[in-house]
Parts: C-alpha cells; structure tokens; sequence
C-alpha cells in the first residue's frame, strides 16, 4: 500500500529548513504546496476530510520544528533586519518584507523598536554610498536637480523626508564616522 504524503512532512520540512531560514508562515505555505502538487500529480481531489488532515499534519510538523527550534520568528526576524539594515533598508521596507514573510506585526514592532535612533539614518547612509549619493558622491558639487534625484530616491526606498536631508547634508567624514561607530 502507498504512503500517504502526509508520512514525508517532516522530512520535507527538515530539508526545507536546512535549506534557508524561514517564518512559520513560510514554512506552512510551503508544506501546503507540496501536499497540493502531490495530489495533483496523483490525480486526485482533496476533499475537505483530506484537507483537514493535511492542515493537522502540517501544524504538527511547525509545532515540532519549532519545539526542536529550527523555527523561531523572532530570530528569523532579527536577523532579516540586520540583513536588510547592511544593505540599506528602511525599516519601512523592512516592516513589508517581513510582513509577506507571514511574521507577526507585534514581533515586527518588536524587533524594529529594539535599534537605537541611528539605525535608520545608518541604513540610508548605507544605501547613499551603494548608490554614490549625498556625501559619497564622486563629483562634489551636484546641482540642484541632482540633488532633488538623490533626495527622491532615498524617499522612495522608504527614508523619511528629515532622514534622506540628514543625508546629504552630511560630509563625507561624518557619514563615515557615523558609518563605523
């Protein structure tokens, strides 16, 4: 007789995490398409007593893999955001990425009120000399509509309006210091 392919969850699970670090909702979504294309490639139909079983199934496998923490949203969240922060992202940005993660809003508004007032300012100057904007422009003197591109961009990646002036007000020695410290 066949296995049914609720058997293999923990396995795929195990993979799956050893693979990448993921939120529980991550790794729900991806158990319930596994089970979805396994009985579409059998050809069959679940009904609603088979779709029951499969969801018990998955959350026995998320409780576990959580009690053996291989799964913690709170650390997967704090280290997206230290992830995201080097590269120069806001924490508005960072708030969406994790919210299509499936992470909690209150674990979200945790994890950004746990950094210090600079994070933000630290993250744009980031994201300014990626981009060689405001002080880590090659030419030093940009004009004005330059300058009204720089501030835009830094706007569009989330900054807000005081944060994106900051930056490219700063000289370059400061941005650096501020960079290092």
């Amino acid at each position: 007789m066949a296995r049914h392919p609720r058997e293999g969850l923990e396995k795929a699970a195990l993979h799956y995490l050893s693979q990448r670090s993921a939120s529980t909702q991550q790794l729900v979504r991806f158990l319930e398409r596994r089970l979805e294309r396994i009985a579409r490639r059998e050809d069959r139909v679940r009904d609603e007593e088979e779709r029951a079983l499969d969801e018990e199934a998955v959350a026995k496998v998320v409780a576990k893999m959580t009690r053996l923490r291989y799964l913690d949203d709170a650390a997967y969240a704090r280290g997206k955001r230290k992830a995201m922060r080097a590269r120069g992202a806001s924490g508005r940005k960072i708030r969406a990425a994790l919210a299509v993660k499936g992470v909690d809003t209150e674990l979200v508004d945790e994890t950004l009120e746990a950094e210090d007032a600079d994070d933000d300012l630290r993250a744009a100057l980031r994201l300014a000399r990626r981009r060689r904007f405001g002080p880590f422009r090659r030419d030093e003197d940009a004009d004005d509509e330059r300058r009204r591109k720089e501030l835009a961009a830094i706007g569009r990646a989330g900054f807000g309006y005081g944060v994106a002036k900051r930056v490219l007000a700063m000289s370059r020695e400061d941005a650096d210091a501020l960079l290092r410290g």
